[in-house]
């Protein structure tokens, strides 16, 4: 339908795709060259949330130094870092007791000293006042839903999705073509897993010599405590309970400002047992005493989900091709050791701002912007990133042989390892079959201190129109019953985080997959892990999604 569209055309030196901390950091770091040479310099953002920073969720806790960079008086401007960590607590959790890490022995990954516990969401907001303070065209509510290329393949610009399109596909009386935006260079900014990113790649095999990507879910909570357990400032991680010593997982607790607590639980995807919630093991790991005296009397305000890129270094696709470049957790610059990727967007998008500029000042476009790579690899980030290179491959292989030699290598050696692990297996190939495991009973929730997942869904503000196709688009129908069912007992029951997918019996007694898009909070996690890749996350109509006020 869309090649025969007529659609109106944009031109701009820079479209950026994505309102997160990597992309506007680079509208941003192109402004400031602009104005610093005394130049004019045109670039759009798309934003496909509502707003700037509504899809935005992260733990978070903050390494200031990209921002450092990019704002050295970002105090004085008033940038929302207003919770320096104080403390920090590392615990190995069992079913009932605790084991607090002598700080001492914590390696340099797991310190936060000179951090801070923020909002990213609202960190992002603030960057995008920056951003059109700056002259940045945003648009948020659109999508960044094709790309447009030249004769040749090169990246040329993007397409915005079209409005009012109903469910069977036809335009509804609220029809609205989607606009082409063209630049002379595009950045991907999209995210982990981001669905342009991932077609990018394909096309130009970006990913040919790097290890596969693996990915985690990351589940949060954000909490009002009662005031006499608040400590502001206090950083909180765990590893153990309730996951099994041989599945990747562990956990986050940030005390933020204003009596809040951020709460959230990470489980790696690439886990084996179909059984596995990670809704549930996060709902579980609630009740542990250690962690639940926190939120006994406090109040549960926001609930969201979102995919992490944790595969490092080794996973990192080529970032550039013709016309463009991936930028930020679009390409996985997150430290899993850290649990940090925030510091590593705002980099790459500077990098990549930079690479573009001095491109442009030379009459340059849609070919390669080499120097991002080049800068990269001479960064403060690459450095950081390398002595972090094997942490998730170690992790991989159990609880506490991980954790003895990340400890090895982070506190003994620093991270200065002649050896380098390699990911084999990207995360839908691990699952096993479903009988090879006990079904895993989770207890019911008491909707105080642990709940389901529709009020969990309700909180998040997700919305969709209602009359428009399904993103959650299946290759082949069959393949739901026919294998995810029958060999893996429906994991995408459970590996949701949302309810979006449901086993229905017909009248017939078969069976049939029901997919509740409307409940989805665009986590990627169904793209990621489901066995067949069957399963393909695309654009839903522009503004749809959860709306998170202060994740």
């Amino acid at each position: 339908m869309s090649e025969q569209i007529e659609r109106d055309v944009m031109e701009y030196d820079i479209v950026v795709v994505g309102g997160g901390p990597a992309g506007l950091a680079a509208a941003i770091r192109l402004k400031q060259l602009a104005r610093d040479k005394g130049q004019e310099l045109s670039v759009v953002l798309l934003e496909k949330g509502s707003e700037v920073g509504a899809h935005i969720l992260s733990g978070a806790v903050m390494d200031p130094i990209a921002m450092n960079e990019l704002f050295p008086n970002w105090k004085e401007m008033g940038a929302p870092l207003n919770t320096e960590v104080t403390e920090d607590q590392f615990l190995f959790l069992t079913e009932t007791s605790s084991y607090k890490v002598p700080n001492f022995l914590l390696p340099k990954c797991f310190q936060n000293h000179g951090n801070y516990v923020i909002s990213l969401a609202n960190v992002v907001r603030w960057l995008g006042q920056q951003a059109e303070a700056m002259g940045v065209e945003v648009f948020p509510g659109f999508t960044a839903a094709d790309i447009v290329y030249t004769e040749d393949g090169k990246v040329k610009g993007v397409v915005t999705g079209d409005m009012g399109i109903g469910k069977d596909g036809q335009p509804t009386e609220a029809y609205q073509p989607g606009m082409e935006l063209h630049g002379k260079y595009v950045i991907f900014a999209e995210g982990a897993r981001g669905h342009l990113g991932k077609r990018l790649m394909a096309k130009y095999k970006l990913n040919e010599g790097r290890d596969p990507q693996v990915y985690g879910i990351g589940l949060k909570e954000l909490w009002e405590i009662d005031p006499a357990k608040h400590q502001e400032g206090l950083v909180i991680h765990s590893a153990g309970w309730p996951l099994n010593s041989d599945t990747y997982g562990g956990s986050f607790l940030y005390h933020q400002e204003n009596n809040q607590v951020a709460v959230g639980f990470v489980v790696g995807l690439g886990y084996e047992n179909p059984h596995l919630s990670p809704f549930e093991e996060f709902q579980r790991y609630k009740t542990h005493p250690a962690i639940r005296k926190y939120f006994e009397g406090g109040k549960r305000i926001s609930y969201g989900a979102r995919a992490i890129a944790a595969g490092g270094l080794m996973s990192l696709p080529k970032l550039t091709f013709p016309g463009g470049v991936l930028v930020g957790c679009d390409a996985g610059f997150l430290n899993a050791s850290r649990i940090k990727g925030s510091h590593a967007a705002i980099k790459t998008g500077m990098l990549a701002a930079e690479a573009a500029f001095d491109a442009l000042a030379t009459g340059r476009a849609q070919d390669e912007l080499e120097a991002y790579p080049r800068a990269f690899n001479d960064s403060w980030l690459f450095d950081e990133l390398y002595k972090a290179r094997n942490f998730k491959q170690w992790m991989g292989k159990g609880l506490y042989s991980g954790t003895m030699m990340v400890g090895l290598e982070q506190k003994v050696l620093g991270g200065h390892v002649p050896w380098t692990l390699h990911h084999n297996h990207t995360d839908h190939e691990t699952l096993k079959p479903a009988n090879a495991f006990e079904p895993i009973v989770y207890p019911k929730p008491d909707g105080k201190l642990t709940f389901d997942r529709l009020s969990s869904v309700f909180i998040s503000n997700t919305n969709h129109e209602e009359n428009q196709p399904a993103h959650l688009t299946l290759k082949d129908a069959s393949v739901p019953v026919s294998l995810n069912l029958a060999k893996y007992a429906g994991p995408e029951q459970r590996y949701c985080p949302a309810g979006v997918y449901e086993y229905m019996k017909n009248e017939d007694g078969s069976s049939r997959l029901q997919i509740n898009a409307q409940n989805c909070v665009h986590c990627k996690t169904c793209d990621i892990k489901d066995p067949s890749q069957n399963i393909n996350w695309v654009t839903p109509e522009g503004g749809g999604g959860p709306n998170y006020p202060n994740m």
